[in-house]
């Protein structure tokens, strides 16, 4: 007989129409599209701008919703840092540790191209691919930058185009204070150590 309406989606969408399979394929597609409609959506530019004016006209999610709705956290377990940023508790750990783990991609070793696609723009990528296109729950975990590459030829590791971390000026220079607090206590550290030297050297 004809397709009917669910064996033509799912036909478009590639995906095998055989009973149960057809089924769940179906409710993936379904699930996938709805949260898809609820993600703010990128206005693709061409030629590409550059990457601070891409970040700054994004329309960004307060990080508190983003993470209740996606992840299903309780209160007290995530910490703000202003709008968009926050840590998580240790405590989501305790309370999903006896869930079945998720797959744990790690994207290293790459050189970047010559207009600069390297490990961060690949990694925020491919998550958007899983994520945004394909309908899965996903958490991107990239390291924060240092201040001298940031400042100096290589610039920041928030991404690129539009595979990037947003809001990107803070990521890159701010994020939640700990790089400074690092700083501080490695200046102490720097400092106690030449005041002995000086001290045992002149006494």
């Amino acid at each position: 007989g004809r397709p009917t309406a669910m064996q033509r989606q799912l036909v478009a969408a590639g995906v095998a129409v055989t009973g149960v399979a057809a089924a769940l394929a179906l409710r993936r597609l379904v699930v996938a599209r709805r949260a898809a409609a609820l993600l703010n959506k990128l206005q693709l530019k061409t030629p590409v701008p550059p990457d601070v004016e891409i970040s700054q006209a994004v329309k960004l999610t307060p990080i508190k919703e983003l993470f209740d709705r996606k992840f299903g956290l309780r209160e007290g377990e995530l910490f703000a840092h202003g709008t968009y940023k926050g840590k998580l508790s240790l405590s989501v750990y305790e309370r999903l540790k006896h869930q079945p783990d998720g797959n744990y991609v790690v994207v290293c070793g790459i050189n970047p191209t010559p207009l600069g696609e390297g490990k961060s723009t690949t990694t925020i990528g491919l998550s958007q691919a899983l994520g945004a296109h394909l309908g899965q729950q996903v958490m991107t975990c990239i390291r924060q930058p240092s201040m001298g590459p940031t400042f100096g030829i290589k610039g920041g590791a928030a991404g690129g185009g539009y595979a990037q971390c947003a809001p990107m000026e803070e990521f890159n220079l701010h994020m939640t204070g700990d790089i400074h607090a690092i700083t501080a206590a490695n200046n102490l550290f720097a400092a106690a150590i030449d005041t002995r030297y000086l001290h045992e050297q002149t006494a």
